[in-house]
């Protein structure tokens, strides 16, 4: 039998009884938007955590420490003790790490308790550097103010929490001078390596207010309420945790960083920089492997959606299996017809396979529409939601385009599957006898 006598038997089977046809379709639509809306949830969700963690520049961040073993020494690649000087992580090694292939920049992470004293009161504090690039981090989005006007602006910005602090009314903050006082590290004349601590004050104008606390995740190192340009902190020479460590240790004759942040051209760069650095004897960390587990998680969580999806597919299997085995109790005498005038038993069966077939494939595109549809739904309720908080909009359900060709084919197989046993009964039926079936 040609392909296009079985298509015109096909089509005109479907049309006889279109009623119940369209209702075993829209049941494989049902399961497939619920398989499309699950999945796009949990997709919409990943590349919803993938891109504020690329966006805060993270991803493409190695960490850089000082690396020491428990007898203070540096510990050799394998792993035996040395007795020579640790490596210091001072200036001139991040002079050494910006000139590493594929690095965009190095800065140091510099926070230092202080106390700011506003309208004659004190209230005390820890400041954070901020790099320019910070600014693209997303952690300043929606912020009241500006973002700094450069590296060496007596310019800060204060995190919404301690603005509160200062003031009920937290946007009049902004345009106001405050001063902060610190301890300076000042290096003694003789050349012995110590360093004498010295009371210093700085006035400053708040340009901005911002509702997140960027200093505590840039990075990772401590928290940081009061926010100024990192070329200003690093002019104030304020002591440190690692001052106090270098003096206990007998204290070098130049400054060294606590840590400092190298900062890839692309998250594929991290891996060869985090191996230069620790071939150069520093610690090095990133959040990639962190990712991996994040990835993980949403693997998971994916499966898990769209195992529970599912079951609203296989019910709709059901409802073909019925559909086309009512057609052969309905069609035994046309299938004894086809058969008398030379169909096989393999025609017969291809007849079926492609009914179930069209409504899996029509119940895939509509399944895909609706499940759209939803996940639309999705969003503008969670974005209506977060509108009345006064909270940026996102998007938590996403369609890829793989998302719809896979379902749409994963709709048809499984309509394939359910047709293969009303299929194999059709051929089966003894010609003679279903002439006789009235």
């Amino acid at each position: 039998m040609k392909l296009r006598d079985l298509t015109e038997l096909a089509v005109r089977n479907l049309r006889e009884s279109v009623l119940r046809n369209s209702l075993t379709t829209l049941g494989v639509a049902v399961g497939v938007a619920s398989l499309v809306a699950m999945l796009s949830l949990g997709v919409g969700l990943q590349q919803l955590a993938t891109s504020r963690l690329t966006k805060s520049g993270l991803f493409d961040t190695v960490f850089v420490t000082p690396k020491f073993n428990m007898r203070g020494g540096p510990q050799s690649q394998a792993g035996t003790q040395q007795n020579t000087e640790p490596r210091l992580l001072d200036e001139e090694a991040r002079q050494e790490l910006a000139k590493l292939p594929n690095v965009i920049e190095v800065f140091p992470q510099i926070r230092f308790p202080t106390e700011v004293r506003f309208d004659e009161k004190p209230y005390p504090t820890v400041v954070a550097g901020m790099p320019q690039s910070s600014q693209q981090s997303g952690s300043f989005d929606g912020m009241v103010g500006t973002f700094f006007s450069g590296e060496s602006a007596d310019e800060a910005i204060l995190q919404i929490e301690f603005a509160k602090e200062l003031s009920k009314d937290t946007n009049s903050l902004v345009g106001k001078s405050i001063s902060i006082r610190y301890a300076e590290r000042q290096p003694l004349a003789d050349g012995s390596g110590g360093f004498s601590i010295i009371p210093k004050e700085k006035q400053l104008k708040i340009i901005g207010i911002v509702e997140t606390e960027p200093a505590s995740g840039f990075g990772g190192f401590g928290n940081g309420r009061l926010l100024i340009p990192l070329g200003v902190a690093q002019s104030l020479r304020a002591t440190q945790v690692n001052d106090l460590r270098d003096a206990v240790r007998g204290g070098p004759a130049k400054p060294t960083y606590a840590n400092l942040t190298v900062r890839a051209k692309s998250t594929s760069d991290v891996d060869a920089i985090e191996a230069s650095v620790k071939k150069m004897g520093f610690g090095a960390f990133s959040l990639l492997d962190a990712s991996k587990s994040l990835k993980i998680f949403f693997g998971v969580f994916d499966l898990i959606l769209g195992l529970f999806a599912s079951l609203a597919l296989a019910v709709a299997t059901l409802g073909i299996v019925n559909t086309l085995v009512m057609a052969i109790l309905e069609r035994r005498r046309e299938i004894g017809v086809l058969k008398a005038l030379g169909a096989s038993d393999g025609d017969v069966k291809t007849l079926f396979f492609f009914e179930a077939g069209v409504m899996g494939f029509l119940g895939g595109i509509g399944g895909v529409i609706f499940g759209w549809l939803i996940g639309r739904g999705l969003n503008l309720a969670t974005n209506i939601y977060l509108k009345r908080r006064d909270l940026p909009s996102i998007e938590v359900s996403s369609v890829p385009a793989w998302l719809v060709f896979t379902a749409i084919a994963f709709a048809v197989v499984i309509s394939l599957v359910a047709g293969l046993y009303p299929a194999s009964r059709a051929a089966k039926l003894n010609p003679v006898e279903a002439l006789r079936y009235e």
